[in-house]
């Protein structure tokens, strides 16, 4: 086995053991959420149309070449034109979760939901891994027009909520874009328990000096 396959092998098993973890702690339900991983060889895995998180099968994940097309395995999830969108303007991208996480979805429902920052600047953590999550309007899932959507925030936000849909965050590993997501889902359930009792957020000095310590990247009309 060649190096270049040995790694495709790991994270075929990486999706999967993160998508079981996923499913079994209750953040994406049933046949919901997906998950994908950029190839230094070219191309991408993604995981199947209509797949339980929980219950993937390495070799079965779907296979697609730079384009997009199905090379091997099952069908890909019908959120391919979301997941190349995000890869095309963000290119540091190495991973894309979607999940269907209650908090975050119940979030992106909220009628004061800043469409430039859906959450405030509430842990450190939060903006470390997340930075600004923008807020995209609603779309049916699958739909072309979703990807127009992403590509107009122009490779800005490395976090994404899709109005009563869910979260979609990219990573420059699969483990950075999981831990991501969860991070972003935590602090959504935070601010719906604190929702309306006038919390205290980060001031602007603590976010520069994160921003400034940590190299944390948000876009100009963030927080």
């Amino acid at each position: 086995m060649n190096t270049e396959t040995s790694i495709e092998t790991r994270l075929r098993e990486d999706i999967c053991r993160f998508g079981r973890s996923l499913f079994e702690r209750g953040l994406t339900p049933g046949s919901s959420g997906n998950i994908s991983v950029r190839l230094d060889g070219g191309g991408w895995l993604v995981t199947p149309t209509n797949a339980s998180l929980g219950f993937l099968d390495p070799a079965k994940l779907s296979r697609l070449d730079e384009q997009g097309r199905l090379v091997s395995g099952d069908a890909p999830t019908k959120e391919v034109p979301l997941h190349t969108a995000l890869y095309d303007t963000r290119g540091s991208a190495r991973a894309i979760v979607h999940l269907h996480s209650t908090h975050s979805v119940a979030l992106s429902m909220l009628p004061e939901i800043d469409p430039r920052a859906a959450l405030p600047p509430m842990t450190a953590y939060y903006l470390m891994k997340c930075g600004a999550t923008a807020l995209v309007p609603y779309y049916r899932p699958g739909d072309p027009a979703v990807a127009d959507a992403i590509k107009g925030l122009a490779g800005k936000y490395s976090s994404v909520l899709l109005a009563n849909h869910g979260p979609v965050v990219a990573g420059d590993t699969l483990e950075a874009a999981v831990f991501a997501t969860e991070e972003m889902e935590e602090t959504a359930k935070l601010y719906l328990l604190l929702r309306g009792l006038n919390p205290r957020y980060l001031s602007p000095e603590q976010v520069k000096d994160l921003v400034q310590v940590f190299g944390v990247t948000l876009p100009e009309h963030g927080h």
